[in-house]
């Protein structure tokens, strides 16, 4: 549990932007998760409002969550193979579409289609963008991916 003090300079700021500047080592986005989940109390009260303002000398407690580990999970979602033998695949990449998963994105993306069309790639990105080493060789190739170490 993390313990901070507002101080009457501190009335009127929004609760995650008072959280932003004390602490600076944790995302606002993850920040307002926080407080949506109830894990932010003022003055021993919970707060699920990021925008609720301070009203100064108040005490603040946080109880952070870590974040799961990201791996890449298997999606049944359709991918366009330009090209492929035993150690490449070439892939149309839409634009939009993200390439793994990332803050904010943990679903649907270029990597989980090919763990599931795949089986698996080469772990050259590690699990959560396994196989991932983009090539951009055209505009018409959006990335290329290594199927084996």
């Amino acid at each position: 549990m993390m313990r901070l003090e507002a101080e009457s300079s501190d009335a009127g700021k929004r609760l995650d932007h008072f959280l932003q500047e004390r602490l600076q080592e944790y995302s606002r986005s993850r920040l307002q998760d926080w407080i949506k989940q109830g894990l932010v109390r003022v003055d021993g009260a919970s707060r699920t409002k990021a925008s609720s303002e301070l009203r100064g000398n108040e005490i603040i407690e946080v109880e952070p969550v870590a974040l799961p580990p990201l791996k890449a999970e298997a999606e049944d979602l359709p991918v366009e193979i330009l090209y492929e033998d035993d150690d490449l695949i070439a892939v149309n990449k839409p634009s939009g579409l993200v390439v793994h998963a990332g803050a904010g994105h943990h679903e649907g993306t270029l990597v989980n289609r090919l763990v599931h069309r795949f089986g698996t790639l080469s772990n050259v990105g590690g699990d959560l963008a396994p196989g991932h080493r983009p090539q951009a060789r055209s505009r018409d190739v959006g990335s290329a991916v290594s199927r084996e170490d």
